[in-house]
């Protein structure tokens, strides 16, 4: 078995414009006095990373590692998740995920699904550049409006919609393919990648592409009521990624998983900081563990009550508590004995 790395700590919910989280040098300072031993970093905020020249520049992600190692950190991944989401956008998000995108491109939905596009194929060079092996993105949605079957889906439309995504996808796949990292998807509502039936329904679109890999969050599995421990039994194969955030669902007699329009406070299922929720984080590092995953434990802060700062702070121990070290030997080994063909037919019964 191998072990976890971490912890590490996702910086784009701690970016800002005060020190010290305005600046790379300054947020790696921040984190490793936290305890964090790794930083996932958010593509899109050139404070921290300028993506294009990442892609064009190996002497420029030379200088990057430099100031994150300098820390005492390493770099878990990139992070391309604004712009992994507007790969495919449902006009009925339009407006409300322009914000995304520069301005260039904004009421330009063609134009602005190729710039997410060509800012796929730079993180795929810059991830190379940097040496790393994974990726963190969202797949975008074409078919999230028709989530709830009302009114009945038109034949072949689920079908439709996963070719229309695959053929998105597939040539950025072969291009992270190229640079030997994979494509971590962030299952997640609100993307048409979002629990395991829909990830297996992109795999066949995409010919079971081997880049295409799975970010592990069990947050989100909580918030569908979906089983987050057997989720990892029956993909453990394809997490190549893990957000270590934790959840709640506080069942009511008002409403249920689709929050009846309430704030993030008081819906039935939200976001908390690491130790304040439900999730079985014992669980999952013992399953992950199991299972041979040895990438990166990166907390993905979001909670609509405790200060980020707080849950900055408890959750580098949370997870350094968490990482278990692989046992090198079965706890029965000293009642052992040595091979012997005669002594085994013997207790077979056949000698």
């Amino acid at each position: 078995m191998k072990k976890i790395q971490g912890p590490a700590i996702f910086i784009a919910q701690f970016a800002g414009d005060e020190a010290p989280f305005n600046t790379l040098e300054d947020i790696c300072g921040w984190a490793a006095q936290l305890g964090f031993k790794g930083i996932q970093i958010p593509s899109w905020d050139s404070r921290y990373l300028d993506l294009q020249k990442a892609a064009q520049s190996k002497d420029y992600c030379d200088e990057i590692k430099g100031i994150v190692n300098q820390a005492g950190l390493e770099i878990t991944e990139l992070s391309t998740h604004l712009q992994g989401q507007l790969v495919a956008v449902h006009p009925t998000y339009d407006k409300m995920f322009d914000g995304f995108a520069p301005e260039y491109v904004r009421n330009k939905p063609k134009a602005r699904t190729e710039w997410a596009i060509q800012q796929m194929y730079y993180a795929a060079k810059a991830s190379e550049h940097l040496g790393l092996k994974n990726h963190a993105s969202f797949s975008g949605a074409l078919l999230w409006p028709t989530f709830y079957p009302w009114p009945q889906r038109p034949a072949g439309l689920v079908e439709q919609g996963f070719e229309e995504l695959a053929e998105r996808w597939l040539p950025i796949l072969n291009a992270f393919d190229d640079a030997g990292v994979n494509v971590c998807y962030e299952l997640h509502p609100g993307e048409d990648l979002h629990d395991g039936i829909t990830f297996e329904r992109f795999l066949d679109a995409v010919d079971q592409h081997p880049r295409a890999n799975i970010l592990y969050d069990p947050s989100h599995f909580v918030l569908q009521q979906l089983d987050y421990l057997s989720f990892i039994d029956f993909y453990h194969d394809r997490i190549k990624a893990f957000h270590v955030k934790d959840a709640e669902f506080n069942v009511s007699g008002k409403c249920g998983v689709y929050g009846g329009y309430q704030s993030w406070v008081d819906r039935p299922g939200r976001f908390r900081s690491l130790g304040d929720g439900q999730i079985d984080f014992k669980g999952i590092f013992s399953k992950l563990t199991q299972y041979d995953y040895d990438g990166w434990a990166v907390m993905e802060w979001e909670c609509c009550i405790k200060h980020p700062l707080t849950g900055a702070a408890e959750g580098a121990k949370f997870i350094a508590d968490h990482i278990i070290t692989p046992t090198e030997k079965a706890f029965d080994d000293f009642a052992s004995v040595d091979a012997d063909s005669a002594l085994n037919k013997q207790v077979l019964g056949i000698g």
